[in-house]
């Protein structure tokens, strides 16, 4: 049975100013107690929205293995997201499709995990990181 020390809370979100456009991505892992345990931001170049929401899940669930973090609770802003991990969607794009491979290679890592779709005035850490990251890069306007 997990302990509250093993079960992790990761909030992810990736931004893009066009689409596709400036990308970047931000991270949020909290530990069982609700302490900030990481944050993850990175700039990614040109990308579209949903690529950019992929690379931050992708960061997130990386920074996640690097903690004894057995059971993941995700929550992403993304709905396409949440639905194409969860099988209710299809992938048609590509792009996303050797992504959402690596996510699926990623989670089976966990023990167990839930994802789950938030609004986005419920993600603003990893809003704002993936923000700062683009803007680290090219400039806030």
């Amino acid at each position: 049975m997990p302990t509250n020390r093993s079960v992790y809370t990761l909030y992810t979100d990736g931004a893009s100013r066009g689409n596709p456009g400036q990308a970047g991505i931000g991270a949020v892992l909290y530990d069982g107690d609700g302490t900030m345990a990481a944050t993850r931001k990175a700039y990614i170049g040109r990308a579209t929205n949903n690529e950019a929401e992929y690379y931050a899940l992708i960061a997130g669930l990386e920074e996640a293995r690097n903690h004894p973090c057995e059971v993941l609770h995700i929550f992403l802003d993304s709905e396409l997201l949440v639905r194409q991990i969860t099988g209710v969607y299809r992938i048609k794009s590509p792009s996303l499709k050797p992504l959402f491979t690596r996510v699926k290679e990623l989670l089976s890592s966990f023990q167990s995990f839930e994802i789950s779709h938030v609004r986005r005035e419920k993600n603003t850490v990893a809003d704002g990181l993936a923000n700062e990251a683009i803007d680290d890069e090219i400039g806030s306007s």
